[in-house]
């Protein structure tokens, strides 16, 4: 099961217009021209295919990495709502890409809104102005988009023991 990271980070609404998904990556530069760069990743957990929230990571072009810092889904209350049957029983504070629901992405039902204002806090500390008032935060009870399934892969011809 994919991770779907670009359109985990398009339902975060980063104002930033350089900003752009690699894999699993987000990477920004929230003020042009400047030499600070904004890195976003999932952190993971023990298991596999669960993550424990994000890692923001501020870099310089020439000095390399200067701060960093990881938030957390389960203090930011990101993943709370959906607690349901489904996802009480294991982990239910992480991002587990294995129990999603066919065709639902693994963060249905997620409230970004604290998770994004903390985002927003951290960048501004580090790039001041650069998180502007036309982006608006996300509305309290919005659900993620469907994502429709990647084609199945062609088999692989070869040899078989």
């Amino acid at each position: 099961m994919s991770l779907h990271a670009p359109e985990f980070f398009a339902e975060l609404r980063l104002p930033f217009p350089s900003g752009t998904t690699v894999g699993s990556t987000y990477y920004a530069t929230p003020i042009a021209g400047a030499p600070l760069r904004l890195q976003i990743g999932f952190t993971d957990t023990q298991y596999r295919n669960a993550y424990g929230g994000l890692r923001l990571t501020v870099t310089h072009i020439e000095r390399g990495t200067i701060d960093a810092v990881a938030l957390s889904f389960a203090e930011h209350g990101t993943f709370r709502r959906r607690q349901g049957a489904l996802h009480q029983r294991n982990m239910p504070h992480t991002f587990n890409i294995t129990l999603a629901r066919p065709g639902q992405p693994a963060w249905e039902g997620a409230d970004f809104t604290r998770l994004r204002d903390a985002i927003e806090q951290y960048t501004a500390v580090w790039f001041p102005g650069a998180w502007t008032a036309s982006a608006s935060s996300r509305t309290v009870g919005r659900t993620a988009h469907k994502v429709p399934a990647p084609p199945p892969a062609p088999p692989v011809a070869g040899r078989t023991r």
